[in-house]
């Protein structure tokens, strides 16, 4: 049995090493993303490991079955950007690691909000040009806020308990409610409702095209003045332009996005010295009511090993039974 992982950083070569060593199967590690231009080096091998680096068109499925391929294995949640019905029509599983660290992404979640209540952007700014004045930059204390969550899996469901730790008011919107949280009456009817009452409103779950753009022009007028908007789910998610106008506007006094709807050519990317042509990206950047972090919610030391590991885990069920927990079904 041999495998082959693709992308693969320098954080995550220890834990491959690791589970080879612990499972006596080899596993070839390429840095180089999968691509129609060197689909060749996956021949002679049983399983293909990626990352949501790019699109996984019908062409990679095809050669996969053509090599006797029949596990495809992402080393993360989304597989938006996987043609799973072309993998389904060439024979090929698709796994996905769908909880590698839920509580490192609500932490993050929260620590971008706290940023933005205290200011501590400004405020290093201000440092930096040795202006130690505090005028016009009043923080909030979160217990006397009311957080919205919209989403309420794993992530969302341990975002809720930080913020409850902090005493905030905590209300919940998601269609499919978890029983343990819909019994403490945490849930709204609406993600309007969400809208309406939240001083604080964060994002917890995936994208899907029905829900792009999710937060528009209409769901910001629906928001008070003066909200916070956190996004650690899928760039998707926002129009970007509708939050600009609504920061402009003073509607929203705060946006912490650690994900962006065209983040693709721009994060994990050295652009040191380059121009960056994305005129919304530029005009988020330039804002301090606004912090932008290259999606690394999930990146902590525990979130990397498990993702590493259970994607591993994934593709060697699928060799030796063919079939996995985690298998994820064309729609």
């Amino acid at each position: 049995m041999k495998f082959i992982a693709f992308s693969v950083r320098t954080d995550e070569e220890k834990y491959f090493a690791e589970w080879s060593q612990k499972n006596n199967i080899e596993v070839k590690l390429v840095k180089e993303a999968l691509t129609s231009e060197n689909l060749e080096l996956i021949q002679g091998f049983d399983a293909i490991l990626a990352l949501q680096t790019g699109f996984y068109p019908a062409q990679l499925f095809e050669k996969a079955q053509e090599y006797g391929i029949k596990s495809f294995a992402i080393r993360n949640v989304g597989v938006d950007n996987v043609d799973l019905r072309s993998a389904f029509a060439n024979h090929v599983i698709v796994t996905n690691v769908p909880a590698y660290s839920p509580t490192a992404i609500a932490e993050f979640s929260v620590t971008l909000l706290l940023q933005l209540l205290r200011k501590t952007e400004i405020f290093r700014q201000r440092n930096a040009v040795q202006d130690f004045r505090w005028e016009g930059n009043i923080g909030k204390e979160i217990h006397d806020l009311t957080v919205g969550v919209i989403g309420t899996g794993r992530i969302g469901k341990a975002a809720i308990s930080i913020y409850r730790g902090f005493g905030a008011k905590v209300i919940a919107f998601d269609p499919y409610q978890d029983k343990e949280l819909a019994a403490s009456g945490i849930y709204v009817d609406s993600r309007e409702e969400v809208y309406q009452q939240a001083d604080v409103i964060t994002l917890h779950m995936p994208a899907s095209p029905k829900d792009k753009h999710l937060i528009d022009k209409h769901a910001i007028e629906l928001m008070k003045d003066g909200v916070y908007l956190i996004n650690t789910a899928r760039g998707t998610l926002i129009d970007t332009q509708a939050l600009l106008d609504g920061l402009d506007a003073g509607k929203i006094a705060g946006a912490g996005l650690d994900t962006y709807e065209n983040e693709s050519p721009l994060f994990n990317h050295d652009l040191r010295g380059q121009k960056i042509i994305d005129p919304l990206f530029n005009q988020l950047m330039e804002r301090d009511d606004v912090l932008v972090t290259p999606h690394v919610s999930f990146y902590t030391e525990t979130a990397v090993k498990n993702m590493v590991n259970f994607s591993l885990d994934s593709a060697k069920s699928v060799i030796e039974t063919g079939t996995a927990s985690s298998i994820v079904e064309a729609n």
